[in-house]
């Protein structure tokens, strides 16, 4: 992507601002970092073991899978939910995973499947609002908080994981991280390497919810009714 106007810009708002412009921040130094500690040291699959206790308190249920078993697993799911129309993420994680199959397998028996895919443009958000389920892959797992960051781009829309009444996370294993420390470590050394990161990250953690109204928890308000991750330790 091209930022244009960029050092002109900001040289106006460091006159505005009456101070010379500084091009570097150096962070912060601290004497202690418990959020280095948390979880310092977990296995993958103590890691495992912390997101699934997670899932527990955030009203999202957790499922573990193969790649041989996860078509049987998502299937599941779609019926206990009777889902009817599923929008997915596309990308070459499809293929790898055997998701592009099984996808094709869900339109011979009668469902409708829309794979994400930007060329086709708005009407892909017409299809998520009346979509039973999306379905997604998560980019990095917090293990702590039960949060699956998802890199939106060209073949992920934000729709997926927002509109639909339930929301699927398929989690690599090799995407677990203990905490959001260690994930923004992560993004930020990507774009430091200047490898492409996408724009827009969203932080999702199970299904919706607010407490906003004395205090008392509503689920799915504002978005997806029931969460379900499915964990699959070799993809």
């Amino acid at each position: 992507m091209t930022i244009h106007h960029r050092e002109s810009f900001l040289e106006g708002l460091a006159d505005q601002l009456g101070r010379p412009r500084k091009t570097t921040v150096e962070p912060p130094a601290y004497s202690v970092k418990p959020q280095e500690r948390v979880l310092a040291g977990a296995s993958p699959d103590e890691l495992v073991d912390v997101l699934e206790k997670q899932c527990e308190f955030i009203h999202t249920s957790f499922e573990k899978a193969t790649v041989e078993t996860l078509p049987q697993t998502i299937r599941a799911i779609l019926n206990g939910n009777d889902v009817t129309r599923v929008v997915a993420a596309g990308g070459p994680r499809n293929q790898v995973s055997g998701m592009d199959q099984f996808y094709d397998q869900l339109r011979t028996e009668g469902l409708e499947v829309l794979v994400w895919d930007e060329q086709q443009g708005r009407e892909q958000v017409t299809f998520a609002e009346k979509a039973g389920a999306g379905i997604v892959f998560s980019d990095l797992t917090l293990a702590e908080s039960g949060t699956v960051t998802l890199f939106n781009d060209r073949y992920n829309g934000r729709s997926i994981s927002l509109l639909p009444e339930t929301f699927i996370a398929i989690i690599p294993k090799s995407t677990l991280v203990p905490r959001m420390t260690q994930a923004a470590r992560l993004i930020h050394s990507q774009e430091a390497k200047g490898n492409p990161v996408s724009s827009c990250v969203s932080f999702v953690t199970g299904p919706s919810n607010s407490a906003d109204i004395e205090m008392n928890l509503i689920v799915g308000v504002h978005g997806p009714v029931k969460a379900a991750y499915i964990v699959v330790g070799d993809l």
